[in-house]
C-alpha cells in the first residue's frame, strides 16, 4: 500500500524529473535552496512538502507544477 502514498509517488516523480535532468540532489538543493536532507526526505515520501515548495521545485526543474503530479495509473 505505501507504493500508492501520494508522498511517495511525489517523491520517486521528483526524483526521476531530478535524474532526467543529469542532477544530483546536491545540485538541485542548491539551484532550489532547499536543504539537500530535506529534499531526500522528499524523494522517499517522507516529507509532506508544503504548497511554496512544490512550486520552487517545478520552477527549478523547468516543469509545471501538474508536472510532478503525473503518475503511473493503477492497475
Amino acid at each position: 500500500m505505501r507504493e500508492r502514498d501520494p508522498l511517495v509517488l511525489f517523491g520517486k516523480r521528483v526524483a526521476a524529473l531530478r535524474k532526467q535532468k543529469g542532477w544530483s540532489q546536491e545540485k538541485l538543493s542548491l539551484e532550489s535552496g532547499i536543504a539537500r536532507s530535506y529534499l531526500g526526505g522528499i524523494e522517499r515520501g517522507q516529507r509532506n512538502i508544503a504548497l511554496l515548495n512544490i512550486v520552487r521545485l517545478a520552477r527549478t526543474l523547468d516543469v509545471s507544477v501538474s508536472e510532478l503530479f503525473i503518475w503511473p495509473i493503477e492497475p
